[in-house]
């Protein structure tokens, strides 16, 4: 039987096929694969084991970095179709170390963008240092107003909200709920005090009053014995009593010594805010609104557990990072941060609007979830409290107040 074809089209089908199967003419090996542009984005944490009053609250091993993993990950989805590579370069440290041989070492190994999670202190020490070396730091831990303040640089941004935009966001949802009438209870260390004059400010520019203020003296005791249990029991409301008239108790005890023994232990029957009881942060692990489910959902599978609230300030680091990157087509630490610093600059975070960052100060404008152990009570801004150019402003140091002069 003939064939259908005819002989010179079975001829140049014959070629085609040869074409098709001959390593040496195939596309791929005639282009090589273009290598990677590789953006390396360092982490620089204080770690030490710790202890809280609660072991559901001892925060996880990984707490922060994990955002930052997940960032990455979520930017190597983008940046593999377009020739970007990200890694992650985590370093440890403790809390009192001396962190600046550590970030030399960094510097040697090409990090441009660092992620810190380290005390004030310890961040102050390598800012400069960074400037220098055109490194921009991304503050992710630290909640200390004077960093944005009059210790401000212009080459740190802050992705973790300050004391006072916390303590801002907590006293506009107890003005809402008509609780003026406030007792303030805080630790005997700095953190505490720190802390505690936030609720102060707060208080002053909300019109609230602090009606009594008491200073809980850390004394070491052991309060996880059985005896230190009915010790609390017994001391708390001792320790509550007398009060005046009130709405309700702040708690000011980042320090973990007493402020979680507080909520059903006052002598006075009141609801319990601040470091205990109704809480301020950045995020809260049982978020889902605004898409909220879809990171929550994305960082559970790779983390095994929800997200928190400095997993989120990491996450957005990285992710701001990831976008100025894929914008810019580029690497270079300048393009980057004048990406970020333009005036159009924002991001998507799962938070119900786009975050910005105050060009005064560059802390990211963002809002302040109020969360007790099981769920979000109330996002800050609460209605009411108006700004001229974004209610996100009334959270926190203003411009028109700021002390902050960049270099």
């Amino acid at each position: 039987m003939k064939s259908m074809v005819p002989n010179s089209l079975a001829f140049l089908l014959g070629f085609f096929l040869l074409l098709v199967n001959v390593p040496e003419l195939s596309a791929q090996q005639a282009a090589p694969a273009k290598t990677p542009l590789e953006i390396r984005i360092g982490y620089l944490r204080a770690y030490e084991p710790e202890l809280a009053l609660s072991v559901l609250d001892v925060a996880p091993r990984d707490e922060g970095v994990a955002g930052a993993t997940v960032a990455i990950n979520d930017n190597n989805t983008t940046g593999k179709f377009l020739g970007q590579a990200f890694a992650l370069d985590v370093v440890e440290t403790k809390f009192e170390a001396d962190v600046v041989p550590i970030f030399r070492e960094m510097l040697g190994r090409g990090d441009k963008f660092v992620l810190t999670d380290i005390s004030a202190t310890q961040l102050l020490s390598i800012a400069d240092l960074a400037r220098e070396n055109g490194v921009l730091l991304f503050n992710v831990g630290a909640t200390d107003d004077i960093l944005r303040e009059e210790e401000c640089r212009a080459n740190v941004f802050h992705t973790a909200p300050t004391r006072s935009m916390l303590a801002d966001g907590l006293a506009q949802y107890l003005i809402w709920k008509q609780w003026p009438k406030w007792v303030l209870l805080y630790g005997s260390h700095e953190r505490d005090t720190l802390y505690a004059d936030a609720i102060r400010r707060a208080a002053t520019r909300f019109g609230a009053t602090i009606v009594e203020e008491r200073l809980y003296q850390d004394t070491g005791s052991a309060r996880r014995t059985d005896s230190g249990v009915i010790q609390v029991q017994r001391q708390m409301p001792v320790f509550t009593q007398s009060l005046p008239e009130h709405d309700v108790v702040i708690v000011a005890d980042e320090s973990e010594v007493f402020g979680s023994y507080v909520p059903f232990r006052t002598w006075t029957p009141r609801p319990v805010a601040g470091t205990a009881g109704l809480i301020a942060s950045s995020w809260h692990p049982a978020s889902e609104q605004w898409g909220g489910s879809q990171i929550q959902n994305r960082f559970e599978k790779t983390n095994g557990r929800r997200m928190l609230a400095k997993d989120m300030q990491a996450w957005t680091a990285a992710r701001i990072l990831g976008e100025a990157a894929t914008r810019t087509k580029s690497n270079d630490p300048v393009q980057i941060e004048a990406f970020i610093k333009g005036e159009d600059f924002s991001i998507a975070a799962f938070r119900g609007q786009k975050v910005t960052f105050r060009r005064w100060n560059w802390q990211l404008r963002q809002p302040v979830f109020l969360g007790d152990g099981r769920g979000v009570v109330s996002t800050s801004p609460q209605e009411g409290f108006l700004h001229q150019f974004s209610e996100l402003d009334t959270l926190g140091v203003d411009q028109p107040e700021t002390r902050c002069k960049l270099n």
